[in-house]
């Protein structure tokens, strides 16, 4: 029986499909004889400087998480000297104070050191050490490794320690950087700057300066009046809102406000 001419279409392209699935298959074999060659040779060549490189990280990972919970301890051990300290202080053991802060303030963490010496510094004032103290401060603020804040409070009270040694220029010229509105230590390097002033002969310039300070609204409120009063006395204006001073002071009847502001510029030329 002879094969019709579809008959042999469909065979035809039977047998083709065969053969492209066989060659299909045998790149598919062949690609992956390739690719298998490939990682072989990646191994082979990168294998064990890849299993170096992630061993360090490993390693170096392991060994933060170590470092950081030594930090913490010790951060904690660091913190509870800090309390005892203070503890001892407060209950009026300024010798004992001052020996539980002698290991913190040879601390190799900057800001550590700084805050124990600073608090040696306060124990020596306290026990009449004055230059004891402001060697303490001097060395604080000499420390360029410490935190700016606390080497600014360091040199304040350094310089308020050593005030009626130092030449009044001296002062002004330490004290220049934060005796300006708007810096956190406006109020005390301010208030020491305009004493230096005074001392130096400089009148206006620290009458000024003590009527910058009493218009500062960041300042505390007793150094501000502190430095209105002195302003006043110095002949300079210090008082921007004389209702808000006034109700401040506690003075709300315009009656018995009158006689006061009145009597405020005789007591000043008294």
């Amino acid at each position: 029986m002879a094969l019709t001419p579809s008959t042999n279409q469909n065979r035809e392209n039977v047998l083709a499909q065969r053969r492209a699935a066989e060659e299909d298959v045998l790149l598919r074999e062949v690609d992956d004889a390739v690719r298998q060659d490939q990682y072989s040779t990646f191994v082979q060549r990168y294998g064990k400087p890849l299993l170096a490189l992630i061993a360090a990280l490993l390693l170096g990972f392991a060994g933060y998480l170590f470092w950081d919970h030594r930090r913490e301890q010790a951060l904690e051990r660091q913190s509870e000297e800090f309390m005892t300290a203070m503890d001892k202080v407060e209950a009026g053991q300024l010798d004992a104070g001052n020996t539980a802060l002698t290991p913190l303030a040879a601390s190799s963490d900057a800001g550590t050191r700084a805050t124990a010496a600073l608090l040696q510094g306060g124990i020596a004032l306290e026990q009449g050490q004055r230059e004891r103290a402001a060697k303490l401060f001097a060395a604080v603020a000499a420390d360029s490794a410490a935190p700016a804040e606390l080497r600014n409070l360091a040199l304040i009270r350094e310089i308020a320690v050593n005030f009626d040694t130092l030449p009044p220029q001296q002062v002004i010229d330490r004290l220049k950087p934060l005796a300006v509105p708007g810096n956190p230590w406006f109020g005390s390097a301010g208030e020491l700057t305009a004493m230096a002033h005074l001392e130096a002969g400089n009148r206006e310039a620290a009458g000024t300066l003590f009527s910058a300070i009493a218009k500062a609204d960041d300042v505390p409120e007793t150094l501000r009046s502190r430095a209105r009063q002195v302003a006043g006395l110095l002949g300079v204006d210090a008082i921007e809102d004389v209702d808000t001073l006034l109700k401040e002071q506690g003075i709300t009847n315009g009656a018995s406000a009158a006689p006061a502001a009145a009597g405020a510029p005789a007591a000043a030329a008294e």
